[in-house]
């Protein structure tokens, strides 16, 4: 029963001792081996064999692309306007040692450096600004973070901007403060219109008066050349005069003839004697 017992024990050690020197490296990965504690080499894809007890697979790291989304994060532009933005980079590990051993994690590395990048690129930019440059953003920040991830043996592939825009409180103002530019336009534009309309009233009451005026000056000057004629025509210096207040008096009588209010009109009898009243009592 001994003898069976350590049979067992020493088929399942070499079993034991076999899984542990021989190993298949999937396509797509790539194996960091310690030995005693003490980087030996990386394992390509394939079947390899180590040294069982001593050598350690340490580190399994995949060589495909890796796509790393950098979580939703709150930035303040230059103009104090906080946004609301995330992206997604796409790595692939070029240098397995150096990814395992130059950063503790280099995933959440790449993600925590595009994160400050991130804040830092947009807070020197105006709102405006940030939300029509994504373009000029994903360059500078591929830019400003491609020899860092180089050096923990990362090469990266892409960053892509997935979503930045105003805050919930910062969209409210910006509604507010577009709703006031639009009443602000309004207002403007109503002014500017009453402003025209005002001008145009008084340079009709200008363009009115000009034109009673001239009308004014046409009549004395008719009414100067009416009375020339009459005393040119008539040697007695009273008559013209006589005519002229006679004409007068007709078209007042006629005017209150036609008035609203005036049912009767009363004529003087004898209108000459009137009128040399007139300019007797004128004298």
């Amino acid at each position: 029963m001994g003898g069976e017992i350590v049979s067992i024990a020493l088929i399942l050690f070499l079993f034991l001792t076999l899984w542990k020197g021989v190993r298949i490296v999937p396509q797509g990965e790539e194996w960091v081996v310690e030995r005693l504690g003490k980087y030996l080499n990386t394992l390509m894809p394939g079947l390899h064999v180590l040294v069982p007890y001593v050598d350690n697979v340490a580190y399994k790291v995949t060589t495909k692309d890796l796509i790393l989304d950098i979580p939703q994060q709150e930035v303040i532009t230059r103009d104090n306007a906080v946004l609301i933005t995330n992206a997604i980079a796409f790595v692939k590990v070029t240098d397995t040692q150096s990814a395992v051993y130059g950063v503790t994690n280099f995933q959440m590395a790449v993600m925590n450096l595009v994160q400050t990048s991130l804040r830092a690129i947009i807070g020197d930019m105006d709102l405006d600004q940030a939300l029509s440059s994504r373009d000029q953003i994903k360059a500078r920040l591929k830019d400003s973070i491609a020899d860092d991830v180089a050096d923990w043996g990362l090469t990266l592939k892409s960053v892509e901007i997935q979503d930045i825009k105003p805050s919930m409180t910062m969209q409210k103002s910006m509604e507010m403060q577009a709703a006031a530019e639009r009443e602000r336009k309004a207002t403007v534009t109503r002014a500017e219109g009453d402003k025209q309309a005002a001008i145009l009233e008084a340079e009709a009451r200008l363009e009115s008066a000009k034109r009673d005026a001239e009308a004014q000056v046409r009549l004395a000057n008719a009414s100067a050349e009416a009375i020339k004629l009459i005393t040119a025509a008539v040697p007695d210096r009273e008559l013209p005069a006589l005519y002229l207040l006679g004409e007068k008096y007709v078209a007042a009588l006629k005017e209150l003839a036609n008035g609203q209010g005036s049912r009767t009109v009363v004529l003087p009898g004898d209108l000459m004697k009137s009128l040399e009243g007139l300019l007797g009592s004128r004298r």
